[in-house]
């Protein structure tokens, strides 16, 4: 009799066991094409999410309270925008209905990380994060800090681009230069992920200046992403000089480098530059890139960008700079109207041919990054622009290889700041449910010069964290799921 009934408790347990195996999870994705770029898989499977995780990844049928058809369509770990300045809703909007889920400003920085991050906790449809900015550190040691009224919640980006002035064009004493240091410590304190470097805006900084900050960042094991100091080929101020300083840079102080928007920077010498790139990775050095499927760029109308010299420089001349808000072509009295001004105006730079920008799209060490912010069509079309024209339409990339520079090459090199990072960018069991469902065959964008917020079309389904932001093509509202980024201290 006592035999019984430990049999009928160990039948009993192993019943239990099976119907706890019959897992209800919170969301099911069902039927989908299932890719993760980190281990090849590439099959049709029903994705488990349960408490903001991925759960399980099954070729049986499994339940969930709430069940998405995926049937014709790919499941894809979310997309990410390591280079994006447009921080506020209407933006995020926008970088949702593009399929990404998280978008970080890591090529400047804003000037206060701790009131940036405070102001987008709990507002925020997608992850978010910044660097710290160098930018923004040496006008303050100037005198002149930036504005960051633009944190707070559902508003414009703050101020990351100083006017033309002293603290962007002058040598920093000494004092200035332990100034800006002792900033930056603070700020990566507080959760940066980077230092964040636009030496074309701030010209004064020395060639010394710009090797202490890459020390600064190795000795926080953090990387530099920058804006390198100059485009095109007059010399001094070549964009070959100017790839040539910061992979020096890098060399000599062990810091990760991440070059931003190779394509504009470079112009007709990309080539080039993505060689010295590729021979600096082949010696040892943790360099990187990244571009946007764009011939044209946008940045401050009154920045140091434009000092005197900007067209030979960038090959261009007034004809080619454009207000994206009225499509005005500017003259030379517009532009110094404009250059003078106090107020910060963007501007569309016609300086690139789309042959030069697919040649660097397809090179397998690029990543894709869209620099985007309200103004520029790359805000909400870079990730359906890149997927529609490079595998759909001239078929010179895979698919598959195509997500890898949108999700894993991005949280690769996130790894380097933060541990949260591993699970991002993967789909696979234990990562995060950062997750995009679209249809290849459809994707695309619809952004253009005069209409640069258009949203794109065919993403069915984005998740953030588990949660359905995006819901059979349309944002639904009111859910906010978007959590930090933050550097990790830990080793």
């Amino acid at each position: 009799m006592r035999k019984l009934g430990l049999l009928i408790l160990l039948c009993a347990g192993l019943l239990c066991s099976g119907l706890g195996f019959a897992q209800q999870y919170d969301v099911v994705i069902e039927n989908g094409r299932v890719m993760d770029p980190e281990t090849g898989l590439d099959a049709v499977r029903n994705v488990g999410i349960l408490r903001g995780k991925i759960s399980r990844i099954a070729t049986d049928h499994i339940s969930g309270a709430r069940v998405l058809d995926a049937r014709g369509l790919v499941v894809a770990p979310g997309f990410i925008d390591l280079h994006q300045h447009g921080q506020e809703l209407e933006s995020q909007r926008m970088k949702a209905l593009d399929g990404v889920t998280s978008a970080l400003e890591l090529e400047i920085g804003v000037p206060d990380v701790a009131e940036f991050l405070r102001t987008q906790e709990g507002h925020s449809l997608i992850n978010y994060g910044t660097a710290a900015s160098h930018a923004a550190a040496r006008v303050a040691a100037f005198g002149t800090p930036l504005s960051s009224s633009g944190s707070k919640v559902g508003s414009a980006i703050p101020e990351i681009i100083p006017k033309s002035g002293a603290g962007t064009d002058s040598p920093a004493s000494p004092e200035q230069l332990v100034a800006i240091r002792e900033r930056l410590g603070h700020e990566l304190a507080a959760g940066a992920l980077a230092i964040g470097m636009g030496i074309q805006y701030t010209p004064g900084a020395t060639r010394y200046e710009v090797i202490e900050m890459f020390r600064l960042a190795a000795a926080h094991n953090v990387p530099i992403y920058t804006h390198i100091r100059s485009a095109g080929r007059v010399e001094p101020g070549s964009s070959i000089e100017s790839v040539s300083e910061v992979i020096g840079a890098s060399a000599i102080s062990g810091a990760a480098l991440h070059v931003v928007h190779i394509n504009s920077s470079c112009l007709g010498d990309s080539a080039e530059c993505l060689g010295m790139v590729a021979g600096a990775r082949a010696r040892g050095l943790d360099v990187s890139t990244e571009a946007y499927p764009y011939d044209a760029g946008m940045t401050s109308i009154n920045s140091a960008l434009f000092n005197p010299g900007w067209q030979q420089k960038l090959g261009i001349d007034y004809p080619q700079l454009m207000l994206p808000d009225t499509g005005e072509s500017l003259t030379k009295e517009r532009f110094d109207e404009l250059h003078a001004s106090t107020q910060t105006r963007t501007v569309i730079v016609r300086n690139n041919n789309m042959q030069i920008v697919d040649s660097v799209i397809r090179n397998p060490l690029v990543m894709i990054a869209s620099d985007g912010a309200s103004g520029h069509p790359r805000n909400a079309g870079t990730y359906s622009r890149f997927l529609s024209r490079y595998v759909r339409e001239q078929g010179t990339i895979t698919l598959m290889d195509a997500l890898r520079k949108i999700t894993l090459m991005p949280a690769q090199m996130l790894e380097r700041s933060t541990l949260a990072a591993r699970v991002k960018g993967r789909l696979q069991e234990q990562a995060d449910a950062d997750i995009v469902v679209f249809n290849p065959a459809t994707i695309v964008d619809h952004s253009t010069y005069q209409k640069p917020m258009e949203p794109s079309t065919g993403v069915s389904y984005l998740l953030v964290n588990g949660t359905v932001i995006v819901n059979q093509g349309k944002l639904v509202s009111d859910v906010y799921p978007g959590r930090a980024l933050k550097r990790s201290t830990e080793p």
